[in-house]
This record gives structure tokens, sequence and C-alpha cells, in this order.
């Protein structure tokens, strides 16, 4: 403060920060988890799964799915005769492979699917399994249309069939943390959440490869559509179909439905009560009719457990730098963020609210500085701000903890986390997201009782 007693502007940033910061710094790696199941296994005790969709991400999934001892595949179902070849390839010409998924349901050796096929077979695919006996790990999002959800969750309890939806975040020990900080007032009270999912690749763009023998005798197309509007023959709406809303969810159900499930899982939610959207085709011009940007806003309640908070989610398929996803969590002491680690900081704030007097006259800056130093005396103590960093360990797989939830759910028949109703949750809230920006239309949706409804107008 200058010795007139007036402020200058650069008196009162002072002011505002006028304590000294003493940063700490700290950083812990995060315990896995070990396999509840021996290393060695009986056959009798083995747990044999069927693969339905044998694709990218049904062959990423196998594979992390048999890191666990005493599982292994028997058979294996897709529409495209490379794929079941590729299978062959890799896990023995013993496997069981076939067009027909129902053949593979029909096996009394396969106790599990793994259903990884496009989103539009979701639903009649999980039905048709458990009522057959068989215990699901379908991917995500759970189904297609939010009409489906419940037919899903009706299946499940009706059967007692051991159901789980592939989004791993709800068992990485990452994540385990991130809820337990939160809940413990690590960062104060939640008040805002943002969430993202950057890509810049052509693959991340699910621009994926097209194998140069795809064709009407190699591809079983008709089976594929299923229920969608038939068309002719298109390999890019086989290889590529994530682009198409006949028979993907695009942005919403591959990725959204991600960051809903983590952020429901650390907060304890049920979902959000209010939900809009934007976005567009900014850049993958190529025939695609889902955009490659999209933004969300969404209104969470107050409950027992936790504040009302705001979330903002955004996907850019355009975004020019390196693939990149996560959250900051945004609290009244502090932010938490979560992106391959969790990571809170914490700021303490400055006692003193600082002042603005320099329109005041000369007289009433004195006085208001004297009453203004009686209620906050010249403070010289040091503000600490601090950094604590939680890792996992060195190759850690949170999918390979994500099935052994699955595998251990089997074993002890009790309820998963990410079951039915959770996954429909997360899917109905990301589903949302796309009703919204199609119809340009706000919605109401009632997490607990999984319905939705047009906001009115104001």
């Amino acid at each position: 403060m200058n010795r007139s007693g007036k402020t200058s502007r650069r008196d009162f940033i002072k002011l505002t920060t006028a304590t000294t910061l003493a940063a700490a710094t700290s950083t812990t790696i995060l315990a896995a988890e070990e396999s509840s199941m021996p290393a060695r296994v009986s056959p009798a005790d083995k747990i044999r799964l069927g693969l339905i969709g044998a694709g990218g991400q049904g062959m990423g999934d196998t594979r992390e799915a048999l890191k666990i001892p005493g599982v292994e595949l028997v058979a294996a179902a897709d529409l495209y005769d490379g794929r079941l070849a590729r299978a062959k390839e890799i896990w023995g010409n013993q496997l069981f492979t076939t067009r027909d998924y129902r053949e593979v349901l029909a096996r009394s050796d396969v106790d599990a699917v793994i259903i990884a096929t496009p989103d539009h077979w979701h639903m009649r695919i999980s039905n048709d399994a458990m009522n057959a006996g068989k215990d699901v790990y379908c991917e995500k999002p759970m189904v297609q249309q939010l009409e489906q959800g419940k037919h899903v969750i009706e299946t499940a309890h009706k059967t007692g069939r051991i159901f789980q939806v592939g989004s791993q975040r709800v068992s990485s020990v990452v994540y385990k943390k991130a809820k337990d900080l939160l809940a413990s007032g690590a960062i104060g009270e939640l008040n805002m959440i943002e969430a993202w999912w950057d890509r810049s690749s052509a693959i991340g763009a699910w621009q994926y490869s097209i194998p140069p023998d795809a064709s009407p005798e190699t591809v079983d197309w008709d089976r594929y559509l299923g229920d969608a509007p038939k068309r002719p023959f298109d390999p890019k709406r086989f290889f590529r179909w994530r682009n198409y809303r006949d028979y993907g969810t695009g942005v919403a159900g591959d990725l959204f439905v991600h960051l809903f499930s983590g952020l429901h899982f650390v907060v304890g939610t049920t979902g959000p009560t209010r939900v809009m959207a934007t976005g567009g085709l900014r850049y993958w011009n190529d025939g695609r009719d889902v955009p490659d940007v999209m933004l969300a806003l969404c209104d969470y309640p107050k409950t027992a457990t936790h504040p009302a908070f705001n979330l903002a989610l955004r996907v850019n398929f355009a975004a020019g730098a390196n693939e990149s996803s996560g959250f900051r969590f945004i609290g009244s002491e502090g932010v938490m963020t979560i992106s391959g680690v969790v990571t809170v900081a914490k700021k303490q704030r400055a006692k003193e609210p600082g002042y603005t007097i320099d329109t005041f006259t000369k007289a009433t800056q004195e006085a208001f500085l004297k009453d203004y130093r009686e209620k906050y005396p010249e403070n010289k103590d040091v503000a600490e701000s601090s950094q604590d960093t939680y890792a996992p360990p060195s190759g850690y797989s949170d999918s390979v903890d994500h099935f052994r939830a699955f595998f251990e759910g089997m074993r002890s028949r009790k309820p998963v986390v990410e079951d039915a109703v959770f996954g429909f949750r997360a899917a109905g809230a990301a589903l949302l997201t796309n009703r919204s920006l199609f119809e340009n239309q706000a919605y109401a949706w009632n997490p607990e009782t999984m319905s939705v409804s047009k906001e009115r107008p104001a």
C-alpha cells in the first residue's frame, strides 16, 4: 500500500494474494488388486467364454479376459469370415466359429459371452444370451435406443444372470481412489465437473481399415442389418459402423458414456436431471451422419450424498493434438483431475477479501482502511498450496480388473457394480445428448425411474 493511503490496481492484486505461498507435492503409487483366482484351475472350475463380435474391441476384450487364470475361449461368432479365420490363428483351430451367434448360445460349454457387436445388436443378443442361461459382458453403450434399456434390465432381473457393461473405469484403482478422495472432502464441496475426450487421428475418428476381400460373399450383410434399414452392401457401413446412426450411437455412445460411467462411479450419483447438447460435422465429412464435435451440459441434483453440480462434456475429433481424455472435479477447496492418474491440487484461500477504494475521497479511504484493518490485521502467515498425485503401478490395466470383477461375480453370484441398471443410467444420459443434438431440444431425465420428457419452454 502506498503512503498516501490510496490503492492502485497493483496494490489490490497484492492484497488478494498477500500471503506467501508454500507448495508441497507428493506422488503415491496405488496398489493394484490381485486376482482371487488360483494360478492353476481345474478344467471343471474354468470359465468358458464365447465371443460375439470379433472386431477390434471384441478381440481386445478377449485378450484382456484371458490374462486372468481359469478363463478360456471356446467359441466365436462374427459376420466377416476373415475375423473368424483370424480368431483361429490367434486362439487355435479347436475354436468353434460361426456367423450365427445363436449357435454360440446353444453350446453347453459356454458359461458367458462377450458381446462386442455394433450397438444396434446389443439388446437382442444380451437378452437372448441371458435367456439361454449365459452370463453377459456387454460392451458399452448397453443399448442403442433409450426405449431398449428397461428390456435388458427386466431380462437380467428375471433370469438372475450376471450382466456387466464394459466401461472399465468403475473397476479402475485410479477411479476408486478418486471416489475415496471426493467422499473424504479432499476438494471441499463439489460444484462443477468438466469432462473431455479429444482426438486428432483418422483411427480415433473411426476411419478403420477395410479388408480388400470384403464382399457379399465374405460378409453376412443381411444378418448384419437386422432391424436397421435395408441397404445394398456397403463395406464402409460394416467396418466403420460407428459413423452411422443406423448401427451405432456416435460420440455419445462411444465416448460420452465412458465419461458418464466414470463420473457416476466417482460421485455416487444416479445421473443428471437435465441434458442439452450441440455440435456438428466440422472435419470428418466422409459421408458419416454423426458429429465429430459434440458438447453437452447436464444438471445434477442435490442428494443425501452430494450437492447439486453441473457437468460440461466435450468431444472433438479434429483437436489438432495428441489424444487426451479426463475430468476436472472443481470443488470449494481445490480441484481433482483424472487423466491416467488422479491429482488433487489445493490452495488456501486468501483470508482478506481485498478492497477497491481508489474512487473514494481521501477521508473515506482512511476511514475504510481503519475499519478494514481492525477486521483483517496484516497477516504474514504462509498460505500453503499442495498437489498430491496418485498413479497406478506400471503396466496396470483397468480392463483386466473389470473382467476380474465380472468373473468374480460369476463365481460368487453377487451383483457387480456396473450391472444393467448402472449401465443404463450411464447409457441413458449419453443417448439423451444425441436426442438433444439431433432434435435441437433440451430434455428432462429422471435418473431414478430412467424416463425422459421434453422440457417445457420457459
